[in-house]
Protein backbone atom coordinates (compact mmCIF):
# COMPACT_ATOMS: atom_id res chain seq x y z
CA UNK A 1 0.00 0.00 0.00
CA UNK A 2 1.24 3.55 -1.76
CA UNK A 3 0.92 6.07 1.54
CA UNK A 4 0.89 9.65 1.62
CA UNK A 5 3.75 11.22 2.85
CA UNK A 6 2.33 12.18 6.40
CA UNK A 7 0.96 8.98 6.80
CA UNK A 8 4.06 7.27 6.40
CA UNK A 9 5.92 9.28 8.44
CA UNK A 10 3.41 8.39 11.50
CA UNK A 11 3.55 4.54 10.05
CA UNK A 12 7.65 4.94 10.07
CA UNK A 13 7.36 6.34 13.85
CA UNK A 14 5.16 3.97 15.26
CA UNK A 15 6.87 1.00 13.60
CA UNK A 16 9.79 1.79 15.83
CA UNK A 17 8.25 -0.08 18.43
CA UNK A 18 5.49 -2.38 17.37
CA UNK A 19 5.25 -4.37 14.16
CA UNK A 20 1.52 -3.31 12.47
CA UNK A 21 -0.14 -5.63 9.31
CA UNK A 22 -0.81 -3.69 6.36
CA UNK A 23 -4.97 -3.78 7.72
CA UNK A 24 -3.95 -2.86 11.08
CA UNK A 25 -2.22 0.69 9.02
CA UNK A 26 -5.07 1.26 7.32
CA UNK A 27 -7.44 1.05 10.23
CA UNK A 28 -4.76 3.81 12.31
CA UNK A 29 -4.67 6.04 9.67
CA UNK A 30 -8.79 6.08 9.53
CA UNK A 31 -8.64 7.24 12.82
CA UNK A 32 -6.09 10.79 12.53
CA UNK A 33 -7.54 13.54 11.97
CA UNK A 34 -5.05 16.12 9.56
CA UNK A 35 -4.55 19.68 11.06
CA UNK A 36 -2.89 22.56 9.44
CA UNK A 37 -1.56 25.34 11.51
CA UNK A 38 -0.35 29.09 10.23
CA UNK A 39 2.70 30.38 12.12
CA UNK A 40 1.67 32.16 14.90
CA UNK A 41 -1.37 30.32 15.45
CA UNK A 42 -2.27 28.69 18.18
CA UNK A 43 -2.53 24.55 18.15
CA UNK A 44 -4.03 24.85 21.55
CA UNK A 45 -4.42 27.70 24.34
CA UNK A 46 -4.21 27.68 28.32
CA UNK A 47 -7.48 27.09 29.48
CA UNK A 48 -9.37 24.99 26.86
CA UNK A 49 -9.05 20.65 27.37
CA UNK A 50 -6.65 19.06 25.22
CA UNK A 51 -9.13 17.18 22.38
CA UNK A 52 -6.17 15.69 20.43
CA UNK A 53 -2.90 14.01 20.75
CA UNK A 54 -0.41 15.49 18.15
CA UNK A 55 2.61 13.89 15.59
CA UNK A 56 4.16 16.39 13.74
CA UNK A 57 4.19 15.79 9.87
CA UNK A 58 5.65 19.38 9.05
CA UNK A 59 6.46 22.41 10.64
CA UNK A 60 7.66 23.48 14.24
CA UNK A 61 5.89 24.35 17.06
CA UNK A 62 6.65 25.73 20.83
CA UNK A 63 4.68 24.72 23.49
CA UNK A 64 4.94 26.74 26.67
CA UNK A 65 3.44 28.48 29.60
CA UNK A 66 2.88 32.03 30.90
CA UNK A 67 4.04 33.02 34.64
CA UNK A 68 2.44 35.85 36.32
CA UNK A 69 4.12 38.33 35.02
CA UNK A 70 3.24 36.98 31.21
CA UNK A 71 6.87 35.88 30.62
CA UNK A 72 6.45 32.61 28.37
CA UNK A 73 8.54 29.51 29.79
CA UNK A 74 8.83 27.23 26.92
CA UNK A 75 8.91 23.48 27.56
CA UNK A 76 9.28 22.22 24.32
CA UNK A 77 9.50 22.10 20.80
CA UNK A 78 8.05 19.66 18.70
CA UNK A 79 9.31 19.50 14.86
CA UNK A 80 8.40 17.01 12.39
CA UNK A 81 8.34 13.05 13.65
CA UNK A 82 7.63 14.63 17.31
CA UNK A 83 4.72 14.01 19.12
CA UNK A 84 3.27 16.87 21.32
CA UNK A 85 -0.12 18.09 23.28
CA UNK A 86 -1.10 17.86 26.89
CA UNK A 87 -1.31 14.60 28.10
CA UNK A 88 -2.84 15.37 31.63
CA UNK A 89 -5.76 17.51 29.85
CA UNK A 90 -5.99 14.94 26.89
CA UNK A 91 -6.23 11.54 29.11
CA UNK A 92 -7.92 13.62 32.54
CA UNK A 93 -10.17 15.96 30.21
CA UNK A 94 -9.23 18.74 32.82
CA UNK A 95 -8.28 22.62 31.34
CA UNK A 96 -4.73 22.66 29.81
CA UNK A 97 -2.11 24.97 31.19
CA UNK A 98 -0.02 25.19 28.15
CA UNK A 99 -0.26 27.16 25.14
CA UNK A 100 1.01 25.19 21.85
CA UNK A 101 1.80 27.54 18.84
CA UNK A 102 3.31 27.06 15.50
CA UNK A 103 6.71 29.00 14.91
CA UNK A 104 6.40 27.82 11.10
CA UNK A 105 3.51 26.69 8.81
CA UNK A 106 2.71 23.52 10.22
CA UNK A 107 0.73 20.05 9.45
CA UNK A 108 -0.21 17.71 12.16
CA UNK A 109 -2.04 14.42 12.22
CA UNK A 110 -4.14 14.30 15.67
CA UNK A 111 -5.91 11.55 17.20
CA UNK A 112 -9.09 11.89 19.10
CA UNK A 113 -9.84 10.51 22.87
CA UNK A 114 -12.64 8.68 21.48
CA UNK A 115 -10.40 7.22 18.31
CA UNK A 116 -7.77 6.72 20.81
CA UNK A 117 -9.73 4.35 22.77
CA UNK A 118 -11.18 2.94 19.99
CA UNK A 119 -7.54 1.85 18.68
CA UNK A 120 -7.15 0.17 21.78
CA UNK A 121 -9.80 -1.58 21.56
CA UNK A 122 -9.13 -2.41 17.96
CA UNK A 123 -5.40 -3.31 18.16
CA UNK A 124 -4.63 -3.22 21.65
CA UNK A 125 -0.93 -3.43 20.71
CA UNK A 126 -1.22 0.21 20.39
CA UNK A 127 -1.49 0.13 24.17
CA UNK A 128 2.59 -0.80 23.62
CA UNK A 129 3.29 2.17 22.03
CA UNK A 130 1.37 4.51 23.59
CA UNK A 131 3.27 3.75 26.97
CA UNK A 132 6.44 4.03 25.08
CA UNK A 133 5.76 7.27 24.26
CA UNK A 134 4.87 8.12 27.45
CA UNK A 135 7.93 6.45 28.98
CA UNK A 136 9.74 8.69 26.73
CA UNK A 137 8.12 12.00 27.32
CA UNK A 138 8.53 11.33 31.23
CA UNK A 139 12.19 10.31 31.11
CA UNK A 140 12.94 13.76 28.37
CA UNK A 141 11.12 15.83 31.43
CA UNK A 142 13.02 14.60 34.30
CA UNK A 143 16.36 15.04 32.33
CA UNK A 144 15.11 18.51 31.32
CA UNK A 145 14.10 19.23 34.62
CA UNK A 146 17.57 17.78 36.29
CA UNK A 147 19.98 19.59 34.14
CA UNK A 148 17.69 23.15 34.79
CA UNK A 149 18.96 22.02 38.31
CA UNK A 150 22.39 20.82 37.60
CA UNK A 151 23.77 22.50 34.49
CA UNK A 152 24.60 26.40 33.67
CA UNK A 153 22.72 28.14 30.91
CA UNK A 154 25.98 27.74 28.38
CA UNK A 155 25.80 23.84 29.37
CA UNK A 156 21.94 24.11 28.78
CA UNK A 157 22.31 25.48 25.51
CA UNK A 158 25.22 23.33 24.36
CA UNK A 159 23.39 20.52 25.39
CA UNK A 160 20.06 21.61 23.07
CA UNK A 161 22.77 22.34 20.34
CA UNK A 162 24.38 18.23 20.44
CA UNK A 163 20.20 17.05 21.29
CA UNK A 164 17.95 18.57 18.71
CA UNK A 165 21.03 20.09 16.12
CA UNK A 166 17.87 20.05 13.60
CA UNK A 167 15.72 22.82 15.58
CA UNK A 168 18.51 25.28 16.91
CA UNK A 169 18.28 27.33 13.49
CA UNK A 170 14.56 27.01 13.29
CA UNK A 171 13.98 28.94 16.47
CA UNK A 172 14.05 32.44 17.56
CA UNK A 173 16.52 33.47 19.86
CA UNK A 174 14.35 35.02 22.04
CA UNK A 175 12.85 31.93 22.20
CA UNK A 176 15.64 29.47 22.78
CA UNK A 177 16.21 32.07 25.84
CA UNK A 178 12.67 31.16 27.43
CA UNK A 179 13.36 27.29 26.64
CA UNK A 180 17.03 27.72 28.15
CA UNK A 181 15.82 30.17 30.91
CA UNK A 182 17.39 33.05 30.63
CA UNK A 183 16.85 36.75 29.15
CA UNK A 184 17.44 37.38 25.64
CA UNK A 185 20.29 39.14 26.23
CA UNK A 186 21.67 36.67 28.27
CA UNK A 187 21.65 34.22 25.79
CA UNK A 188 22.94 36.48 22.69
CA UNK A 189 26.02 36.79 24.89
CA UNK A 190 26.33 32.88 25.52
CA UNK A 191 25.62 32.03 21.81
CA UNK A 192 28.88 34.85 20.86
CA UNK A 193 30.71 32.60 23.79
CA UNK A 194 29.91 29.51 22.12
CA UNK A 195 30.35 30.38 18.62
CA UNK A 196 33.60 31.21 19.73
CA UNK A 197 35.49 27.86 21.22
Amino acid sequence: MKLKRSHQLIIDNVSRFIDLTELEKRKYISLLTEVKVKKKEFLMQAGEIAKYEYFITEGCLKVYTLDEDGAPHISMFAVEDYWTGDMASFMRKEPSHYFIKATEDSELLGISRANYNLLFQEIPKFERFYRILYQKSLISYIRRSNHGISLTAEERYIEFKRKYPNVVNRITQKDLAAYIGITPEFMSKIISKVNRM
